[in-house]
């Protein structure tokens, strides 16, 4: 397989993204145990963490680097507003801010940002086509698990400017391919994509519930679940 900055960063990020998907908080989402509180709170440090990466990219959208990989079609900063507003009212700057963890990943974009400009790519490979390829699904469990029954509290999973996922995805990795780049450069940006993983993962283990309410919300789910199917079947015998 020929050695491109899109392979590098696919095979070279394998064992750090299944990692991730085994942090506890990220286990029980994709099982469909999400609890809001939880979930607000990880909404709010993501906004800090997508405001960081996308000041920073446009910063340095003339870059090398950074131009052929500039779509603002992927942006997440507003997306990510009106989700905050629909968990926390209007005024939903005034209640968050920045876990600790948080704030050491977004030190870290804002530190390449002005020092190695062509390491954004690793933080926006990792969040932008992590976000597209999962994020309907991600987005049926969330609504599902948390009982949303309005259109609100999701838009974050929606791009709007983005019509076909699978083209974009294709588009954007080919856009990777064209940064002129060194052999070490590429692998200094797989090392980065390592440590984006890695920071993503501090920032769910922080918002780890506990056992006990794990528990608790599985069996909820559970009951739910056989109750909508004893009704549907008592429906289907009338």
């Amino acid at each position: 397989m020929v050695n491109t900055l899109a392979n590098e960063l696919r095979e070279g990020t394998t064992k750090s993204h299944s990692m991730a998907e085994n942090v506890s908080f990220v286990k029980s989402f994709l099982g469909g145990v999400v609890d809001k509180k939880s979930y607000r709170k990880l909404v709010a440090n993501l906004y800090f963490v997508y405001c960081a990466i996308e000041e920073e990219l446009f910063s340095n959208k003339d870059h090398p680097a950074i131009k052929p990989i500039y779509f603002t079609e992927l942006n997440r900063k507003d997306s990510l507003s009106e989700d905050l507003n629909y968990y926390y009212g209007s005024d939903w700057l005034n209640f968050i801010e920045p876990s600790p963890a948080t704030k050491i990943y977004v030190d870290r974009i804002h530190t390449i940002g002005h020092k190695q400009p062509e390491l954004l790519v690793a933080h926006a490979y990792t969040r932008y086509l992590g976000d597209l390829s999962g994020g309907q699904i991600l987005k049926k469990i969330a609504r599902g698990a948390m009982n949303l029954s309005d259109s609100g509290g999701t838009k974050f999973y929606d791009f709007d400017q983005i019509k076909d996922d699978k083209l974009f995805k294709d588009q954007y990795r080919a856009a990777l391919d064209m940064i002129p780049l060194s052999d070490v450069q590429i692998q200094n940006i797989v090392s980065e994509a390592n440590i984006s993983f890695t920071l993503n993962m501090k920032v769910f283990e922080e918002l780890n519930s506990s056992s006990l309410k794990i528990i608790t919300m599985l069996i909820v789910n559970t009951i739910q679940k056989f109750k909508a199917k004893y009704k549907s079947t008592l429906a289907a015998v009338d």
